[in-house]
């Protein structure tokens, strides 16, 4: 997927450094919306760790991460992750984009791209997300991209020093039957 000169790839150890550079940068505007960090997590090394995890849980069949970049660097993540197959068929989507790139339609282009690979390489039925109550711009990202909200989940994760009640979303991907085993 490519927008506004913006490529959505999977995401290698390679952009570690990049990574650490965009959430520093973000850290004090993304504060209300994440939970809390060590200071290890802003700096190359922390990325490479975090990655390491994405990659390890990719392996596992369980999640598929993705970064955004525009001209070699990162501007976002995306990543579909709780990835359960048999009769549920189901994953949760996160993302992140670089405030000075918001309201470009990256968020909205690179959700739909994963609820397309959600379906057609993975073959899941459903895709989750959650947002706190108040993110209003994200929930329009998910009512954008064909979410449709489905409870409230009090206290659901701990965010900026307090648990944080957040809205529930989904998105039916098809009615097929799981294949068969």
């Amino acid at each position: 997927m490519i927008i506004d000169g913006v490529e959505m790839r999977g995401v290698t150890l390679d952009d570690a450094a990049g990574l650490a550079d965009v959430v520093a940068r973000n850290r004090a505007y993304m504060k209300p919306y994440e939970p809390w960090r060590p200071e290890e997590f802003y700096t190359e090394a922390g990325q490479r760790e975090r990655i390491e995890g994405l990659l390890a849980e990719r392996d596992a069949g369980r999640a598929r991460p993705y970064v955004l970049v525009a001209g070699g660097v990162p501007v976002g993540s995306i990543n579909l992750g709780s990835i359960v197959l048999g009769p549920l068929r189901s994953g949760g989507v996160g993302y992140w984009i670089d405030r000075d790139r918001h309201g470009k339609g990256l968020a909205t282009a690179a959700v739909e791209e994963v609820c397309r690979i959600a379906r057609d390489e993975v073959g899941l039925h459903r895709v989750e997300a959650g947002t706190l109550v108040d993110n209003v711009a994200s929930q329009r990202v998910l009512a954008k991209t064909g979410f449709t909200e489905f409870g409230l989940a009090p206290r659901y994760l701990h965010i900026n020093g307090a648990w944080r009640d957040h809205r529930l979303f989904q998105r039916l991907l098809h009615d097929d039957p799981p294949p068969a085993p």
